[in-house]
């Protein structure tokens, strides 16, 4: 038996992203239930989001975020060899979204699999392409994040149909000389999956608020820290973060927890784009690059939580 020849380390060589053309202000879901502008930027920090067409699919999304990571990373569909599409909102069982994606991109007979992990499932697919290439199972991987939550939410319920929201992110992760994707600090607990739930008796999310945010806020800053640790480096050497946008006032109570400085950049895309559960990390980092705020070889921190109840975060250095 002769094992494959990996490479030293792994980086994010390329970023790209999806946001459907639909835009919904606050000011549309107060003609559907009892709420307003103001309670809902209030209590999550969102202004608007990005609803799918009814035609529009997780494998459109996917593709279209997909084909801009590609062309951000300067490669060719041929160059990609696995595809990994982190989705909670797939409408089929199978086939997955991932074989479809690569298809629709013209990508030539990749490894290609889903992945659910909810709102962290784009830093499990991270740190699984991270680990492929690091291997010598992969040279290089297309990981993508797509979700269209519109199509299980309840546009009834106040508590979750104001948060959550389509779209799709991109990376490319492909071989390093040295690291570009710090060792992944995940975990679970399951004891509190009712906490949040979308099940086969009751195909619509549930989400006890109050109790996901208390669990948030007081049990994630540990994760980023140890991230950062088995990273090798310190907080303070962080010079961008992005948390999964599931509620500003989250992300706020974070950034306070561990003491970030003014000049770190902090992603809050979710103001624009709601809660895109797993394509909320990559769509965040792609607004921040765009922004022009961060340099090549930027320190980034990245942590996904959510249903599971699931956690995930790595240090990665942005392309």
């Amino acid at each position: 038996m002769r094992l494959p020849a990996g490479s030293p380390g792994a980086r994010i060589l390329g970023v790209g992203d999806y946001r459907p053309v639909r835009v919904m202000e606050n000011a549309e879901l107060e003609t559907m239930v009892d709420t307003n502008d103001q309670w809902i930027r209030e209590r999550t920090g969102i202004a608007r989001r990005h609803i799918a067409a009814p035609d529009e699919t997780i494998v459109d999304m996917g593709a279209a975020a997909g084909a801009k990571a590609i062309a951000a990373a300067g490669l060719s569909p041929v160059d990609i060899d696995l595809v990994l599409v982190a989705t909670c909102s797939h409408a089929d069982r199978m086939p997955g979204a991932a074989p479809q994606v690569a298809h629709r991109l013209g990508i030539p007979s990749p490894g290609a699999y889903d992945l659910n992990a909810a709102c962290s499932g784009f830093s499990y697919a991270l740190a699984q392409a991270s680990d492929a290439v690091r291997a010598g199972s992969a040279t290089r991987v297309l990981v993508v994040g797509s979700e269209k939550m519109s199509s299980i939410v309840d546009w009834t319920d106040r508590g979750t149909c104001i948060l959550f929201a389509d779209g799709a992110g991109a990376v490319v992760v492909g071989p390093s000389d040295e690291p570009g994707i710090g060792p992944v600090v995940w975990g679970s607990d399951g004891s509190r999956g009712d906490m949040l739930t979308c099940t086969g008796d009751d195909p619509f999310i549930r989400m006890e608020g109050a109790a996901v945010f208390r669990w948030a806020t007081t049990s994630l800053a540990p994760v980023v820290r140890e991230a950062c640790a088995r990273a090798g480096v310190e907080v303070a050497d962080l010079q961008v973060v992005v948390f999964h946008q599931a509620n500003a006032r989250i992300i706020d109570s974070l950034v306070r927890a561990l003491k970030l400085t003014d000049d770190v950049v902090v992603a809050h895309d979710v103001v624009d784009s709601g809660n895109t559960s797993a394509a909320s990390m990559p769509l965040a980092l792609a607004r921040v690059l765009e922004s022009g705020q961060v340099e090549s070889g930027s320190l980034c921190l990245l942590l996904g939580f959510g249903a599971g109840l699931n956690y995930a975060g790595q240090v990665v250095t942005v392309p």
